[in-house]
This record gives structure tokens, sequence and C-alpha cells, in this order.
């Protein structure tokens, strides 16, 4: 029995081995593929840090520098019609510290302002302590600054690379152009209107990256608009003027060739830029534009059929209307033919004219011209024209020659544009395009015959020896035609005769207008003793200076022999 069990113990001690072992080798098992597994996935996790630090190493540093670079996000160069460039992006240093690793704020600020003096010490020092990962010390440093700075060695000072706006030309073209802020958003001028087309969204999604932006191409010719303003701060100099602008205008394309309004800025050093006189006076000023609207005026009155070219106006005595009384600046006491008070500027004849049109249509005519409404164009900065708020017959009379109304001197020549292409007015646009394109965007305003007769009026009234006003305007080959606008200006609720906004409205060539040019000058005063101060002897002559020097720029040709094409018809 004994033996019997001692056997059985023993089979049944062989099966108990054979259970542990088994389970042993199970459970080795196991940590062997936990272990397996968890360096595979440790392997796996850096393997892939591995290869995206590889991947970014390989990108364009734009599209790998993180969100933060988007406050300095690329923009496009800007270009003339030419491909001269008016801005463009370059790279800058700027200051920033990481608070947490400040050892010593105090020390710090000691350090840095004996090279940037202008520092603010009490916002540094909050910054400094602050105990945040990253804060803007300085932006956009010179690299002197840098290299100074950093043979400090303070730590927890870094630098970073941003990008700013670098404007070659400087003022040259300061008002189009416009401005960027710190952080590379435009803030005026074309910029923001490049900002406003999509610019703004793609920086704000990181897309914002160099080698895919292409240059946006202006209409402006750098080499006319360089022109246009050195005559600009050459008048205000020789004339005395608080200010003064012109513009340069294709009236086939409605293209801005060049447009100036001094004083002005410069834009890679802009801190006057939004002092009051440095206001963009071409688009974003109102003037009553005396006598220059006497070509609406004439132009409305031929275009309504109700008068012609042999029309006959009585100017021999003034007109008196509740308390006003219009008179001539220098009247000739007669009866005028239509050419005759356009080219002597007579206000009574201008008056009548609106009178034979009405008060409805002369606000109408004035409106279809562009004149009342706020321009439709790139710049931002354009202003809204004032008008009366109920038109009476005394606000037709004064209007008809250039006063009760206030409009953007580039409105005015937009309007002049459809007088002398054919009747047709097409929106301004500061960038290229094709006459194609602007006859889709192109209305027409008066009829062809009415285009043809202001031409003439315009050609007779700058030709030597007619009597008109614009003589100083020739320039001999170019057959400029024009007309002046002298307006008195509202000192202290009345119009004074000692202050004055002039301006001369021309075209050029005459046989076939391609240009526009309107130059103003504000508040000149007299070049020499003995000579005047209207606007044939300052607004005037800065157009002949400007034909003459860009003409050829712009393809036009001289011709001569042909200057005396324009003869007077005198009728009694």
């Amino acid at each position: 029995m004994i033996g019997l069990l001692g056997r059985k113990r023993g089979k049944g001690e062989g099966k108990p081995s054979i259970v542990v072992d088994s389970a042993r080798k199970a459970t080795g098992g196991r940590t062997r593929n936990r272990v397996v597994m968890t360096m595979a996935v440790f392997f796996g996790i850096y393997a892939t840090i591995a290869g995206r630090l590889v991947y970014l190493g390989m990108q364009d540093p734009e599209m790998s520098s993180g969100p933060e670079s988007r406050v300095t996000a690329s923009r496009p160069d800007i270009v003339d019609r030419n491909g001269e460039v008016l801005a463009t992006d370059i790279k800058t240093s700027s200051l920033f510290a990481e608070p947490r690793r400040i050892v010593d704020a105090d020390e710090a600020i000691e350090k840095l302002t004996t090279v940037l003096p202008d520092l603010e010490v009490e916002q540094t020092y909050l910054k400094l302590k602050s105990g945040t990962g990253f804060v803007w010390l300085k932006r956009q440093l010179t690299p002197k600054q840098q290299a100074e700075i950093m043979a400090l060695g303070i730590p927890g000072i870094g630098f970073r690379t941003e990008k700013r706006r670098f404007y070659p030309g400087g003022e040259t073209a300061s008002h189009i152009v416009g401005l960027t802020n710190i952080d590379n958003k435009g803030i005026s001028g074309l910029e923001k209107y490049i900002d406003d087309q999509g610019l703004a969204d793609l920086q704000a999604s990181g897309l914002a990256i160099a080698k895919d932006l292409k240059p946006v191409k202006l209409s402006i010719d750098l080499r006319v608009q360089h022109i246009v303003r050195d005559e600009l701060v050459s008048a205000l100099e020789k004339y005395k003027a608080i200010a003064a602008g012109a513009v340069v205008l294709d009236v086939k394309t409605g293209e801005v060739l060049a447009m100036g309004s001094v004083p002005d800025f410069d834009p890679n050093n802009p801190y006057n830029a939004q002092d009051k006189d440095r206001l963009n006076r071409m688009s974003a000023g109102l003037f009553e534009m005396g006598s220059t609207i006497k070509s609406f005026t004439t132009a409305m009155a031929l275009d309504s059929g109700k008068v012609t070219m042999d029309s006959t106006f009585d100017a021999r005595r003034p007109i008196t209307i509740g308390r006003q009384t219009i008179r001539d600046f220098h009247g000739k006491g007669r009866v005028l033919t239509v050419p005759e008070v356009f080219i002597y500027s007579s206000n009574i004849g201008s008056a009548r004219e609106a009178d034979v049109v009405g008060i409805e249509g002369h606000r109408e005519f004035l409106k279809r011209m562009g004149l009342l409404d706020r321009m439709q164009t790139e710049l931002p900065e354009v202003a809204r024209p004032t008008e009366p708020k109920v038109w009476k017959k005394v606000h037709s009379i004064t209007i008809s020659f250039g006063h009760g109304m206030s409009t953007t001197p580039l409105q005015t020549a937009v309007g002049a544009a459809a007088l002398m292409n054919g009747g047709k007015l097409i929106p301004p646009t500061f960038l290229t395009r094709t006459e194609a394109e602007a006859d889709a965007v192109a209305t027409q305003v008066i009829k062809p015959q009415t285009s043809e007769d202001m031409r003439y009026l315009y050609k007779l009234n700058a030709t030597k020896g007619s009597g008109g006003s614009g003589a100083r305007a020739q320039v001999e080959g170019y057959r400029v035609g024009g007309k002046t606008g002298t307006a008195e200006k509202v000192v202290n609720g009345r119009y004074s005769s000692d202050v004055r906004f002039n301006a001369f409205l021309a075209a050029f060539p005459m046989d076939n207008p391609k240009y526009v040019v309107l130059t103003i000058v504000d508040e000149p005063k007299r070049e020499h003793p003995g000579v005047g101060a209207t606007a044939g002897f300052n607004a005037a002559p800065m157009v002949a200076n400007i034909i003459r020097r860009s003409a050829s720029l712009l393809g036009v040709k001289p011709e001569f022999g042909q200057e005396a094409g324009a003869t007077l018809a005198s009728y009694p």
C-alpha cells in the first residue's frame, strides 16, 4: 500500500513540475513580447521625430518658421510699368528676450541702453520681469546695433530675422505706393490695396511665401514720376506755396503715369507721414477748382444741343442774384462767342451757359462726369466731393465758374480726359490696363462732336496771340492745349482775393490727345514783383516743364511747323 501510494505520489509529483515549467515559459514569452513592443514604439516615436526634423531641415525657411513668422510675412515687390522696383522686402534683425532666462533685468537694461539709448527703460524692465517665454524689445535693428548688442553677451537675449519694406525711390512715389507698419502689413496707398486683395489672408494662413508672390506692376512710369516730383518741389520753393501737386493721365486707358503731391514723406522713415500738410492732395484733397470747371460748363452747354460754337452770350453787364454780383476778372464788356467765353474765362458767359441748361441738367451733367461722387480707384485715400444740399439758381451760377462745389484734382483730370478722348469717362487706375480693357469699363458721357469742339477750344486757349490764359503752357513741338483755374480761397468765412488755389488743366498733343496733365499750386506768391500770382503765371509753366521733360519718355514725338493751327473767329 505504501509502495503503491508512493508510486502514485511519484506519478503525481511529475504533473505539477510540468505545469510550473510551462507557466514559466509562457510568462517569459509575454515579457519578451512586451519589451519588444515597447522598444518598437519608442523606436517609432524617435524615428518620426527624426524624420520630421530632417523634413523641416530641407524645407524653405519661410514654410517652417512657425506661426510667429506670420508677423513679418512676405509681400510682393511693387514695380513700375517698366519693371523698376518701387517697393521690396529686405531682411532685418529684431531683438527679443526670454524673461525666464534673464538673470539680472537691471544689468541687462543697463547694457542694452549703451547701444539703444532710446529704449524705454520702465517698459523694458516690466517685460524682462514678466516671466513669460518671449517678448519683443526692439524691432528692425541696424546691422551695427545687432553686432554691438551681440558683443554684450546678455543671457536670455536673442535676435530674430524679420522682413521690412524698403522703398528704393524714397519720396518719389510715396503717396501712390503707400506704407506698411512694423509687422509688414499695408496701411496706406497701393500697399494697403494689395492687402485688401487677398494678401492679408495669405499672410494670416502662413502662405505668403516670397517665391510664390508675383510682382505687382503699376501704371506709373518712374522716370516721369521723378520729373513730376522734381517740378513740384521746385514750384513749392519758387512760388513760396504751401503745397503743389500734379498728375499725368493716359486719356485712352485711364492709367495714371505719374502723380505727386508735396509736401510728402520718406516711406523708409515715415515719422511725419500722418502730418496734416503731408496729405495726398491729388486724390484725398477737396478744392474748389476755379475756372478749370468752365471746361465742363462749356462742354455741358454744347452737349445739350441748345448751344453751338456759333452761339453768343451777353457779357456786357454783371449778373446780380440775391446778394451776389457776378463779374468778370478782365471783362470785355460786350457780347461773347462760345470760344471767347472760354478763352477769356468769362464768369458771366459761363453763368449764362449754365442757365441755358438749367439747374437739374447742370447737376446731372457734373454727376455724369464723375465730379460729384467718390472716385473709384485702387488708392484708399480718396475724398468724397461736396456740393450744395439743395441746388438753387445761385448755386448753379457760381458752380459754373468753379465756386460752390469741391472735388479732387484727380477727378477733375479724369473728367477732362473724357472731354479729350471722344467722350468716354474711364475710371482711373494705378495698375496697367490696355485700351480694350479700358473700353470695357468706359462710359460714353458726351457726344464725340462735343469732344472735338473741346479739343479745339483747349488748343485755342493755349495758342500764343489768341488772348487765352494758357499760352505759358505751350511747349514747342508738342501742341499743348488747356485751361487755367484761379480760385479764391475762403478765409474766415469769406473769399479772399489774396489767397488762391491755382490749377492748369492741359492735354497734348492736341491733334490727337494722348495725355492729360493737371497741376495745382496752393496759396502761391508772386515769383517776382510785378508778376502775377494767377494760374497762368505758375500752374501753366509747371505743365510746360513737365511736358517738355517727359513727352519723349511717353513716346510723343515733337512736330514743328504746326503750332498756329487754331484761329479765333471773332463775332460782333
